[in-house]
Formats: C-alpha cells, sequence, structure tokens
C-alpha cells in the first residue's frame, strides 16, 4: 500500500478512537517511522519512539521496589503518564522473543507491571520482513493476530510531497523525476552496503548541501550505480538553459530528457523562493504549454504540489482544456 495512503489510514484509526495496534511492514529506509511521527504532528499529538531491539526484557516492565511484605514494579521513565499520543515500538521483530515477550502485555492489556498506559494513547509497531536481509525473528502468531498489519510501499509522488515541504535538494528532485526507479532500489542478495532509498536521498541532499558532491561519497549513501547515474545527471545540469532568461520570455526547450528534468525542478525552486512568485505565474503556466505533455504535466503538478498558485493564471483554463484526460 501507498506510504501516503497508510498515514491516512492511520490518521482515521486514531480519530475514531478506538485502540487499534497497527503494525507497519516494509523494507529499510522507505519511511515508515517517518510517517508515523507525521500523523502524531499533524494531529498535535505527543510521539515516543521505542527501539525495542535495543532494549532489555527489564527496560519495559520496570525494576522491582521492596514495599514492606511486597515488591511493586517502578515503570520506566520514558513511558508516557499522561495525555495522548503514539508510542511507536521500532524494529519491533529486531527484538529477541525475551523482549517481545515483555512488550506482549503491553500491546495486548496496554500495561506492563504496575503501569497502565493512559487511555489517550495508541500503539504503532514497525519492522522489516525476512526477505529485506534483516535479521528478524519470526513473530509469534498470538502477537501478530493482535495487529491491524499494513504493508507499505515506496511512491514517488508521496515522497516528492515530503521532499518538497523538507526542502530537499532541487537536484535530488529533479534526478528522481527523470529516474524514479531509483527511488528505492535493493537487491537482498548483493553484497553492497549502501543502496538507494528516500531515506539514503535525503542523506544525498545533506551532502549537496555541504558542497559534496564526489562519486565516492554519493557511493556511499546511495550505492555505486545510482551514485554513476546521479553525478552524470549533474553534469547535465552544466548544460541547462538560464531560468532567468526562461522566466523572461524565452522558449528554450531542451532537447535531452535529463536536461528537461532539471531545469523544471530548477524553474519551481527559483519561483517558489521569489519575493515575487505571482509575477511568474503566468509565465510558467505558458512555457509549460509549449513543452511535451509528459513535462508540461510535470511542471504544473509540482508548481501546485509547492504552493505556486498557477491555477490562477490567464493561461490555465487553456491547459487544463488541451491536457483534460490528464491528472494535475
Amino acid at each position: 500500500m501507498r506510504i501516503g495512503i497508510v498515514k491516512e489510514k492511520i490518521k482515521e484509526i486514531i480519530k475514531s478512537g478506538e485502540h487499534l495496534p497497527i503494525f507497519l511492514w516494509g523494507p529499510p529506509g522507505i519511511g515508515k517511522s517517518s510517517i508515523v511521527r507525521q500523523v502524531a504532528d499533524e494531529l498535535g499529538i505527543g510521539f515516543i519512539d521505542l527501539r525495542l531491539s535495543l532494549l532489555d526484557p527489564s527496560d519495559l516492565r520496570g525494576l522491582p521496589k521492596f514495599d514492606e511484605e511486597e515488591v511493586k514494579w517502578l515503570p520506566p521513565a520514558f513511558l508516557p503518564r499522561d495525555g495522548e499520543g503514539i508510542l511507536f515500538l521500532d524494529e519491533i521483530n529486531l527484538a529477541p522473543h525475551t523482549v517481545q515477550a515483555a512488550a506482549y502485555q503491553l500491546i495486548l492489556d496496554r500495561r506492563v507491571g504496575e503501569y497502565v498506559l493512559p487511555e489517550g494513547w495508541r500503539i504503532i509497531a514497525a519492522g522489516n520482513r525476512l526477505e529485506d536481509r534483516a535479521f528478524v525473528y519470526e513473530m509469534p502468531a498470538p502477537l501478530a493476530n493482535r495487529f491491524v498489519h499494513f504493508d507499505v510501499e515506496t511512491n514517488l509522488e508521496d515522497w516528492k510531497k515530503w521532499a518538497y515541504e523538507n526542502n530537499i535538494s532541487r537536484e535530488v528532485i529533479a534526478f528522481l523525476n527523470f529516474r524514479p526507479e531509483l527511488l528505492f532500489k535493493f537487491d537482498p542478495k548483493s553484497k553492497e552496503k549502501a543502496f538507494p532509498t528516500p531515506r539514503s536521498w535525503e542523506f544525498v541532499s545533506k551532502l549537496l548541501k555541504m558542497g559534496i558532491k564526489d562519486m565516492e561519497s554519493i557511493a556511499g549513501a546511495v550505492g555505486k550505480g545510482a551514485a554513476i547515474e546521479f553525478v552524470s545527471f549533474l553534469s547535465a545540469i552544466e548544460d541547462m538553459p538560464s531560468v532567468e532568461e526562461v522566466l523572461s520570455g524565452k522558449d528554450i526547450i531542451p532537447e535531452r530528457a535529463d536536461v528537461m528534468h532539471a531545469l523544471i525542478s530548477a524553474l519551481i525552486h527559483f519561483v517558489k523562493n521569489s519575493e515575487n512568485m505571482k509575477d511568474y505565474i503566468d509565465r510558467l503556466v505558458e512555457y509549460a504549454l509549449k513543452l511535451e505533455p509528459q513535462f508540461a504535466v510535470l511542471l504544473i503538478k509540482d508548481s501546485l504540489k509547492n504552493g505556486i498558485p498557477v491555477s490562477k493564471s490567464k493561461y490555465f483554463k487553456e491547459f487544463s482544456i488541451k491536457y483534460k484526460d490528464l491528472i494535475i
């Protein structure tokens, strides 16, 4: 299921008021933990991230305290005491069975030892699959049966929405528009340590902002194959027409697809960050009308995703009629 759809399903379940534990399955690096944090932020509720693979069984149950003739358990400080939020149990199936067993009572009965999970808190867990080359423990059937399970998959449009909101490098966005299949590419049989994922492309974005663009560094984030293509793409940007010239009215249209993708990203970045955004709206749509359909729609769709109100352009009606059969 697309990661954006899973995010909305989680919101629906939380808003319903039901205490349905949710489990997110998917390969590493696709953003499972990120969407849960986003849900908490968007709903204005708390968020606690527990990596169960790093805990001992006693970390969840707490420590014993002798009180006259009985023993009470002091719950750990990291568990919530009031309010509402999401208790996120990440890497749950990377944890050994002893830790999973300690999580049983918390997940099934919303309590462990003397501790009771507040009414306003929901439990969401996540883990990798056996085929993801992760050293996971098989989840016992009684525990698995207590979750609503969602298989999470990557999607470029969902990722781009997040990328624009989180200031991911325009070069990375442009490249993945050009080579969408490299957003996530994982071969469980490969011995290469790095491979392309949404998380590792975020690393590339950070490297670029540091001024680091060499092949070895990029390969260290996304693997050699993706790095070779990305560095080649960066070289193509050097052949890109001037953004200012295009926005001033010159109909310069690159013949190469990679350069066209780079130009679209650069145009959007320039207009989005301009103090006079509205001055460029007509020109963006006018220019889009001169492009091949795939690039025309991409320019308008991504402009709208960035909050550029191209729908207010005097040319937008013409555009919407011309591309009425395409989703914008």
